[in-house]
This record gives C-alpha cells, sequence and structure tokens, in this order.
C-alpha cells in the first residue's frame, strides 16, 4: 500500500447536518472537496474514510441507507476523478461506550490492522477535536479543517498545535506541497 490520507466524512468531504445526513438525498458535496479527493489519487495517495455514524445506532437509517449514501459519495467522487479506497465506521450511539466512536482509537486501530500500515505521519483531516485527537494517539498526523464544526474547534487546535486549513482543498494543497 502507498502513501494514505485519513478524511472524517461529515465537514470534511460533505456538509454536515445537526439532523444527521439520513439519505442519499441529503448528502452534498462541500465545494472542492471531491477535487480535492481527486488530487490526492492523481499524486499516488489512497483516500480511507474514518467516521462516526451514530444515526445508524440511533435508529435514524439502517446500514443499507448508509451504504447508499456512501454509493452516492463514490459515485460524485469518480465524476470528479477520484475514489475512496475504503471506508471504515462506526455506527454505534454515544451510550454504547464502544471502542470504535471517535474520540475512541478503535477506527484509527482497525485501518492500521486492516491496510497492515503504520499510521506514522499520516495526514488525518477532521473537523473537531474528536477526529484529531485519536489521529494523534496513533501517531498520525492531524489537521483541521475550519469547514463542518471546524470553527468550533480552531482554538483547542491551535493550542495542542495542530495545523488549521479553511478547507480540504487547502489541506491537500499542503499535503502535495503546493504553495
Amino acid at each position: 500500500m502507498g502513501q494514505i490520507v485519513i478524511l472524517d466524512r461529515d465537514g470534511v468531504i460533505n456538509e454536515d447536518s445537526n439532523a444527521y445526513i439520513k439519505s442519499p438525498a441529503e448528502w452534498r458535496p462541500i465545494p472542492g472537496s471531491l477535487e480535492a479527493i481527486a488530487r490526492l489519487n492523481r499524486a499516488g495517495y489512497q483516500v480511507v474514510v474514518a467516521t462516526n455514524q451514530s444515526g445508524v445506532g440511533r435508529g435514524l437509517f439502517d446500514i443499507r441507507t448508509l451504504t447508499a449514501i456512501h454509493q452516492r459519495m463514490r459515485q460524485e467522487l469518480a465524476a470528479a476523478g477520484g475514489r475512496i479506497d475504503a471506508i471504515f465506521f462506526c455506527p454505534h450511539a454515544p451510550e454504547a461506550a464502544c471502542a470504535c466512536r471517535k474520540p475512541a482509537p478503535g477506527l484509527f486501530q482497525e485501518i492500521q490492522e486492516r491496510l497492515q500500515i503504520s499510521l506514522d505521519q499520516v495526514p488525518a483531516i477532521g473537523d473537531s477535536m474528536r477526529d484529531l485527537l485519536p489521529a494523534q494517539e496513533a501517531g498520525a498526523r492531524p489537521m483541521l479543517v475550519l469547514t463542518g464544526k471546524g470553527q468550533d474547534a480552531r482554538l483547542e487546535a491551535r493550542a495542542a498545535g495542530f495545523p488549521i486549513f479553511a478547507d480540504l482543498t487547502a489541506a491537500v494543497h499542503a499535503i502535495l506541497g503546493f504553495p
């Protein structure tokens, strides 16, 4: 496996919603995000998504619907010339106290085990501290984007020394060494 980048989904790739993304029709890409992923792919990166999807555990939608949402994401991404190589998700509600719901490190551990890689210095882009802290714990390189809930995490991320970017496009430019 070549180089990888780990992305949170809601608020990084697509618009977030406090009411959850419950159907493919509600999934809307953040402007520029699909092109940014395609740029990573063209540069030889594999893109992996690590996302909490507690709407499943809360009974708001089922795994079949989540799969359909991810299929729409993959189709729109393919139309932009990009792809996501793997999607890791936690379907549990917060009260389940599972090991995979971020900020617990389980999704990152699963990525390491399943892909048989070290996450040492792997860019991990999220829009909240619950995305960044488990990435840091796994040895990855956390990066905050200000889309989604990113504005709320700005001060804490800055205090932790995490780099902060306007959006996924800006973060990808930094990864690829563009000004």
